[in-house]
């Protein structure tokens, strides 16, 4: 595959693979002054790569569709062998998209070769209609130029018996720089939002519903919170304290709440007592530190009196264990009646 066939295929990828957001088109004339390099055919008399120039008018007549009419003239040298042509013609553009910098294209045309070929059978030259296939792409550079760089095969269809073959098939790149002879039209300004309209809105708001009647309900609130054994240190966290503490705080007209505390039956029965006393006079200071009044409470040692559980158990450990649940406070269960919504 020849340089210029390696283009084709380059610009049919490029033209596929790229795209961008549509824009409005310029409906302005244009002209396209280009250079191009021609690869001819190899049935005549050289087939080495030529160069040459061309000349095009331009116009989008449709978001789709460039129209383009010109010519071009391409001439190939290889010692003594020359073969020029000159084309003349009309080629459709169709754009894939027109975006703001980058707008790729297909191109087809159809129009007149003159073809003239030196060789060893001397000079040849002839008129003849061709078609052509292109791709390429239009990249903008300002409000009126542009590039334009096309890769396209000028199919030409050889009349007469001038040439040894009845067709051609020459390869070309274009690149050309395009320019509009007047600005894009500068977009119509939107019509200004409707004034607002201005309207009274009377919202009558209904009187509140009375209140529903009043009944009373009655909280009783109880708690037990643990120590650790021949312990009266209360543990850091005290869930059930703190809920005693809010409900007392919100229901200040309760008073004379007591708080007993209570041993197991290990021990002497002084020293239990004054252990008992102790945990009570503990949780007194908390709800007091917690906002209740000192006044509203009393603190109460009972020693191992009341036990919850009984046991028996010879080992020391299992009985500590066992006896577990005598060892606690109580406060009193606190009945508040008070009046809910």
């Amino acid at each position: 595959m020849n340089n210029l066939k390696k283009i084709a295929v380059a610009a049919a990828v490029l033209c596929s693979a790229l795209g961008a957001q549509a824009q409005e088109i310029n409906p302005s004339w244009y002209i396209q002054p280009s250079i191009n390099a021609m690869k001819p055919d190899s049935d005549f008399s050289t087939d080495k790569t030529g160069y040459g120039a061309g000349l095009r008018f331009g116009k989008p007549v449709s978001p789709d569709w460039d129209i383009q009419l010109g010519t071009t003239y391409a001439r190939s040298k290889d010692g003594g062998r020359r073969y020029q042509q000159n084309t003349l013609g009309v080629d459709g553009l169709y754009m894939f998209n027109r975006g703001p910098s980058f707008s790729p294209f297909v191109l087809v045309g159809a129009g007149m070769q003159r073809d003239k070929d030196t060789g060893p059978l001397g000079e040849r030259s002839k008129s003849s209609p061709y078609v052509n296939l292109g791709l390429g792409f239009q990249s903008k550079l300002s409000d009126q130029w542009s590039t334009q760089v096309d890769v396209r095969n000028v199919h030409g269809f050889l009349r007469g018996n001038t040439f040894d073959q009845s067709k051609s098939s020459n390869w070309y790149v274009n690149v050309g720089l395009n320019y509009a002879f007047d600005k894009p039209p500068t977009p119509a300004a939107p019509p200004p939002p409707p004034p607002p309209v201005r309207e009274e809105v009377v919202v009558v708001v209904p009187p509140p519903p009375p209140p529903p009647p009043a009944r009373f309900e009655k909280v009783t609130m109880a708690a037990t919170e643990l120590f650790a054994f021949d312990s009266a240190k209360l543990g850091p966290t005290q869930t059930k304290l703190d809920e005693i503490a809010r409900v007392l705080n919100a229901a200040p007209d309760v008073n004379n709440v007591v708080v007993s505390g209570y041993a197991d039956r290990i021990g002497t029965a002084k020293y239990n007592l004054k252990l008992s006393q102790q945990r009570a006079d503990a949780v007194k200071e908390y709800l007091v530190a917690h906002g209740v009044a000192a006044n509203r409470l009393s603190a109460e040692g009972k020693g191992s009196t009341s036990p919850v559980v009984t046991c028996d158990n010879k080992k020391r450990a299992d009985l500590i264990k066992c006896l577990e649940p005598n060892r606690r406070v109580e406060v009193e269960q606190i009945t508040i009646e008070r009046r809910v919504q």
